[in-house]
């Protein structure tokens, strides 16, 4: 609360004034006010995967000069990930096939309605 009043009265620099600001939090403010994501990588941030995916594959740097260790380790990791995927049932694939067939079906009977339709008024119209 003394900040507030000391920002009213104009003693602070409003630019590095930030209140109600959470202690457990190690985001490092910017001059705005604003937290930024400098300080606190999620598991799931781009900069923590690449640093798990650099720190996995780059353990020896003969291997990764040699480019069939370079293949294996890529197929490896081709591997781990389709471990990853979560594949449809019999029954979801079957209903995903019914309904991409009757999209096409659907689409392509307005676009040939579209065709005759035109083809049509071409006629009327030219003769």
């Amino acid at each position: 609360m003394a900040k507030r009043d000391r920002k009213a009265s104009g003693d602070v620099n409003d630019d590095l004034v930030v209140d109600d600001v959470d202690q457990s939090d190690t985001a490092e403010l910017r001059p705005s006010g604003k937290r930024s994501a400098r300080g606190r990588r999620g598991a799931g941030s781009a900069t923590a995967v690449a640093e798990r995916t650099s720190e996995s594959t780059a353990t020896d740097t003969r291997a990764s000069r040699n480019p069939f260790v370079r293949i294996w380790i890529f197929l490896k990791q081709v591997v781990s990930e389709m471990r990853k995927v979560v594949w449809p049932t019999r029954n979801e694939m079957v209903n995903y096939v019914i309904a991409v067939f009757a999209f096409v079906v659907v689409v392509t009977a307005f676009i040939a309605g579209l065709d005759i339709g035109f083809a049509k008024l071409t006629l009327l119209v030219f003769g």
